[in-house]
Order: C-alpha cells, then sequence, then structure tokens
C-alpha cells in the first residue's frame, strides 16, 4: 500500500488550565490513505475538534508527529506550515462560513485566484465542482438565498477548489435536518471516490459513520481504531 496521505504517530496535546495540565490528546497513531473517508466518531468534548486541528496544522502537538502527504511537520517553520495547509489540505466545518457578500460561484473561485489561478480558469473550475455537486444552478446566489445544504455544499466546493489531497471535516452536517444531511453526505461520499481525497469526518451521526470506509475514535485521550 502507499504512504498515508496523513499520519499521526503518538500524537499528544495538553492544555494549561492554573497549575494543572489537562491531557486531551495521550497518544495512539493512525494512518488515512487516499481514496479512504474515516469516520472520528466520539463524545463531545473528547478531544475531536483539537485532533482535527491538529492534523490540520492548526495547532501543534505536544508530542508525537504529524505527517501530510509524507512531509514531517512539527518541525516546520509557521510559514511552511501555512504554505502546506494552503495547498494539500481543505475544510468544512459545521457552520458553512461563506463570505455573505460574495455568490456561490465567487466565494468557490476566490481561493483558486489567491493561488494564482486566472479568473477565467478559477471560474470554470469552480462552475465544474459546483455542478457536480449539484448545485450550479445557485451559482449566482449569496449565501443568505441558499438553503442549509446547498450552503454545505457550495463550502465542501470551496475546500477541494484547489485540489488538496486531505480534507477534513468538522460536523459537516450536524446543522442540517437527516434528510438534508444525507443529500450532503452523498455529495461529500462522491467527491471523495471520483478524486481520491482521503477526508477525516468527525460526525455524531452514527447512520453516516457506518457507511465510511473505516472509523476511529477517542477514549479517554486515546486514539484507537475499533476492531
Amino acid at each position: 500500500m502507499s504512504q498515508p496521505v496523513l499520519q499521526l504517530q503518538n500524537v499528544e496535546r495538553r492544555y494549561q488550565q492554573g497549575v494543572t495540565a489537562l491531557s486531551v490528546l495521550r497518544g495512539g497513531s493512525f494512518g488515512l490513505f487516499a481514496g479512504q473517508s474515516v469516520a472520528l466518531a466520539a463524545p463531545s468534548g473528547a478531544g475531536k475538534s483539537t485532533l482535527l486541528h491538529i492534523a490540520g496544522l492548526l495547532e501543534r502537538p505536544d508530542g508525537g508527529e504529524v505527517y501530510v502527504d509524507g512531509k514531517p511537520t512539527t518541525g516546520m517553520n509557521d510559514d511552511a506550515r501555512t504554505a502546506l495547509r494552503r495547498h494539500s489540505i481543505g475544510f468544512v466545518y459545521q457552520f458553512h462560513h461563506l463570505l455573505p457578500e460574495f455568490s456561490a460561484l465567487e466565494n468557490v473561485m476566490l481561493p483558486q485566484m489567491i493561488a494564482g489561478l486566472s479568473r477565467h480558469e478559477a471560474r470554470r473550475r469552480s462552475m465544474d465542482l459546483l455542478a457536480y455537486l449539484g448545485v450550479a444552478a445557485r451559482a449566482k446566489h449569496r449565501p443568505a438565498e441558499l438553503s442549509g445544504g446547498e450552503q454545505q455544499r457550495v463550502a465542501i466546493a470551496r475546500a477541494v477548489a484547489n485540489s488538496p489531497v486531505l480534507l477534513l471535516a468538522d460536523e459537516p452536517t450536524g446543522n442540517l435536518d437527516p434528510k438534508t444531511a444525507e443529500h450532503v453526505f452523498e455529495a461529500l461520499e462522491r467527491l471523495v471516490k471520483a478524486t481520491g481525497l482521503a477526508a477525516l469526518v468527525a460526525t455524531h451521526n452514527e447512520g453516516l459513520a457506518c457507511r465510511m470506509t473505516r472509523r476511529v475514535t477517542l477514549k479517554d485521550g486515546w486514539l484507537i481504531e475499533p476492531t
């Protein structure tokens, strides 16, 4: 098997509360490969968001190593981590975080233009993505004019606009009703299979978690993969 797109080795994370150190992550190792969608299923407060922040290079671990696309990252300076995050990692959150003053199309175009793509090419790629996710007809609408499911599909399109190798999603269907959540998950699932993305998805939705390639969880700060 090829090398993992994301590999966590004995990752630890502690937060200081007064004189006490609170261990949120105590260790455990995990590899995520291209074309896999892995559910990170654990109770609220178990450390799912912290783990995603570390995997996405938004936080540094206190111990262990994080490899993204084969590159060890804990020793990188902030500029190198930012560059790797910008080009290799896409993020989707529970709330869509679309820019309200721009249309759906413009929201997807912006990260590509920031990365240096021409306006014409960014528009073409963005329309292709919106069409693939079933929201091309809403391309000219601003976020406030879109339904919750449409907003989240636009957010997914924006997250993968620069062709990352890794997608991290934190409760991406958490604010949606069950039927809409199903549509959004199906769109995400198709995208992973079509592009070969590696996706790590934190979710409380047991039905969706069961449909993913694998499942990992956090128990007492340890990252484990149930057998």
